[in-house]
């Protein structure tokens, strides 16, 4: 499935994410005075799928996303001297190894040594757009979230 996501200008605490065919699929709402980012992922039936929320007081950055109350994965951006990278801890042996080039909006997913997911901005460099493609059968709420969770880690102050 191809997604395409456009942070709010106005806001920066805002996405919207729409499916290939251009209809809204996914809406990332952002709380306001929050120590943190604490956000709330809604289909385009407007019912809550995921929360996200940024754990305080660690020495890398770290998010948290919950699905129906319940903690469902961690979002931690690797620190080395020469990469950078970020890593999706979901339940079980299948972690996510994000790796690319984060401020440019042009990295992959990978899980078990297979490309499941790729965000590109290639095709809209001109605004604040970038394409999402997610591999059939991969879980398109974690990754969409995550994509939220690296825009909000790597641009931070960008839209604010």
């Amino acid at each position: 499935m191809r997604y395409q996501m456009k942070q709010s200008f106005w806001t920066g605490r805002e996405f919207t994410i729409k499916d290939e065919n251009d209809l809204p699929a996914f809406k990332v709402v952002g709380q306001f005075f929050s120590w943190g980012h604490k956000l709330r992922m809604y289909d385009a039936r407007e019912r809550e799928v995921a929360y996200i929320e940024q754990k305080l007081l660690t020495l890398k950055p770290r998010f948290e996303i919950y699905r129906e109350g319940r903690r469902f994965a961690e979002v931690v951006k690797e620190w080395s001297w020469f990469d950078k990278s970020f890593t999706l801890d979901v339940p079980g042996p299948n972690d996510y190894a994000i790796e690319g080039s984060f401020w440019s909006h042009e990295y992959t997913f990978t899980r078990k040594g297979r490309r499941v997911a790729e965000v590109s901005k290639r095709f809209w460099s001109w605004s604040d757009t970038y394409g999402i493609d997610v591999a059939p059968g991969e879980d398109d709420v974690a990754i969409l979230a995550t994509c939220v969770v690296i825009d909000l880690v790597c641009h931070e102050g960008d839209g604010d």
